[in-house]
């Protein structure tokens, strides 16, 4: 096998004859729309959408000291997560700048399971065994381990109780459980990427066919669709949440992300990128950075990542994230913009796309927030 061939799911062929359209995505062969993406976006936000995520990198992090290396290795709060709950957090490299942004479960007094973005996985688990040293505690590579299916949208807690006795309704936001989905055993978390209610489910790659059917015929009545990574990635663009190489990267630090929240300075002990974090806290609180905001076009040209954001002649900001939005109906972008300009209302923003200036108005993220 040659290093450039790409990593195939354990749902590939499933995908295919399903018509899919594939793509290359962080190395794995991965579905990018099966039909129409606008229509397969809108079935999340209105019904439900099924989702092959098995790119995702798992890293399981046990022993009697893996709460305390997690602690130390990442900036959140690690050792106080109960069992059977999960924590979006980041690890940072030692000058602040962020590798990657993290959920943590906790399964365990001793056993947590990393989720890293495919495309970071390997830094991810390379940076959490160099750290590991001195710690009594084990870092394993469970990519393999795992196929990762996701039922999204309002319909997805229906789907998922016909085919799971397991405790849904007692289930939080930010929480997973052991279970068993049609007959599969599976790790039934609920942390989704899309703004939408919904689950994902943890499984043996060999039983990844056998669930999806299962859901798919469990969600046939009421509207549920197989949906490709395009649609993820403008629901989660309506969601205010940021991707990794596109809001988030080793250049800015949590602060200058507008996640400063997640870096816990009060916790016990020592940890990765500490100091570099507290200077970068000082900075952002007396002289903000450029500032994470919401675009919304006046006309229909769609913004692109790395587009200029300009004022009064000026450039002011950069596009990180762009795209139409099905739900709004017009492009949006998320960008960071200089302090001065990042107020929702913000008069004569616009952005330089092909060197015409298309006027956009600043909003507050998220551009979506679902019903509760």
């Amino acid at each position: 096998m040659s290093s450039t061939a790409l990593r195939r799911t354990a749902l590939d062929a499933l995908h295919r004859s399903l018509g899919a359209t594939m793509t290359d995505f962080a190395g794995w062969d991965m579905p990018l729309r099966y039909g129409s993406e606008r229509d397969e976006h809108l079935a999340v936000r209105n019904r439900a959408g099924l989702f092959d995520l098995s790119h995702m990198g798992e890293i399981t992090v046990t022993g009697p000291q893996a709460a305390a290396l997690l602690d130390y290795a990442l900036v959140g709060n690690i050792g106080g997560v109960k069992v059977g709950r999960a924590r979006y957090t980041m690890i940072c490299r030692a000058d602040g700048g962020i590798l990657d942004d993290l959920i943590v479960y906790r399964l365990a007094e001793t056993e947590y399971m990393i989720v890293a973005n495919a495309s970071n996985a390997q830094v991810v688990l390379d940076a959490l065994t160099e750290r590991a040293g001195g710690f009594d505690a084990g870092v394993r590579d469970d990519r393999d381990a795992y196929a990762l299916i996701a039922v999204q949208g309002p319909e997805s807690p229906g789907i998922l109780k016909s085919l799971t006795d397991a405790d849904l309704d007692g289930l939080k936001y930010y929480a997973g459980l052991p279970g068993t989905v049609a007959g599969v055993p599976a790790l039934i978390a609920r942390t989704g990427y899309t703004g939408e209610d919904g689950f994902e489910l943890f499984v043996q790659p060999e039983h990844a066919v056998a669930l999806w059917q299962a859901l798919t015929e469990a969600g046939q009545g009421v509207g549920l669709v197989p949906c490709g990574l395009s649609c993820r990635d403008t629901l989660r663009l309506e969601a205010g949440m940021p991707l990794y190489g596109h809001e988030l990267s080793t250049s800015l630090t949590p602060f200058d992300a507008g996640l400063g929240r997640v870096v816990k300075f009060d916790k016990e002990g020592d940890f990765v990128g500490r100091e570099a974090l507290a200077e970068a806290a000082e900075r952002a609180a007396s002289e903000p950075p450029r500032l994470l905001v919401g675009l919304v076009a006046e006309g229909r040209r769609v913004p692109r990542a790395g587009y200029a954001v300009v004022a009064g002649g000026a450039v002011i900001g950069e596009i990180t994230s762009g795209a139409p939005s099905p739900t709004l109906g017009r492009p949006i972008a998320m960008a960071y913009v200089d302090a001065a300009h990042s107020a929702p209302g913000t008069p004569g923003v616009g952005v330089d796309i092909r060197g015409s200036h298309e006027p956009y108005e600043v909003v507050a993220l998220p551009f979506y927030k679902r019903q509760k």
